[in-house]
């Protein structure tokens, strides 16, 4: 009996910290933006799906860099932090994304976390993903290789997603864009 009622608190514990996917904050305003962990059909589903669809089939991904940086990606674990709020994040979200996919990058090593944008709450969410990772601004994609943080890419990259890609995952000196700001609290 004592193992029983263990496994029902420990599922039932489990599923109070289960935070929703997708999860849709809708304004004052009326305007709507996803906040926590998402996926690619959050993402892909309206209104959202306006901005990242043209941008995702507009894009054109550099094959031969893809090449030079594919092996390389064997092993890690990207983190993405982003605001579909955020211009930003529209235009470099899904490149990023189908750069990943044009890699065979498996899916399950990524992490996609939408950050708030209201008033007290900016670039928060809900359970702290972002907590102790200076997510200053967004989209910040994070490269980790056995557990620890490698390299970011920060609002936009310094040549090209791929050619950042490229030094980041091959070992090269890499520095992201505003490197030297620290988010103050």
């Amino acid at each position: 009996m004592k193992r029983i009622f263990l496994t029902f608190l420990l599922l039932g514990s489990g599923l109070m910290h289960a935070q929703t996917v997708n999860q849709e904050i809708e304004q004052e305003n009326g305007k709507t933006f996803l906040l926590g962990k998402i996926n690619l059909e959050g993402l892909q589903s309206e209104p959202y799906n306006s901005w990242f669809s043209s941008n995702y089939s507009s894009y054109a991904v550099d094959e031969t860099l893809v090449k030079v940086f594919k092996p390389a990606l064997d092993g890690y674990h990207v983190k993405l932090f982003l605001g579909t709020w955020c211009g930003d994040s529209k235009r470099e979200v899904p490149r990023f994304l189908k750069i990943l996919e044009a890699a065979n990058f498996p899916m399950e090593n990524l992490d996609i976390v939408a950050l708030d944008r209201r008033s007290g709450k900016v670039k928060t969410s809900p359970t702290g993903e972002e907590r102790g990772l200076n997510i200053i601004r967004v989209p910040t994609m994070l490269f980790y290789k056995n557990g620890k943080e490698v390299n970011r890419i920060v609002e936009s990259p310094i040549e090209t997603l791929e050619e950042d890609m490229a030094q980041i995952l091959n070992g090269q000196s890499y520095t992201p864009n505003y490197a030297t700001i620290s988010k103050t609290k």
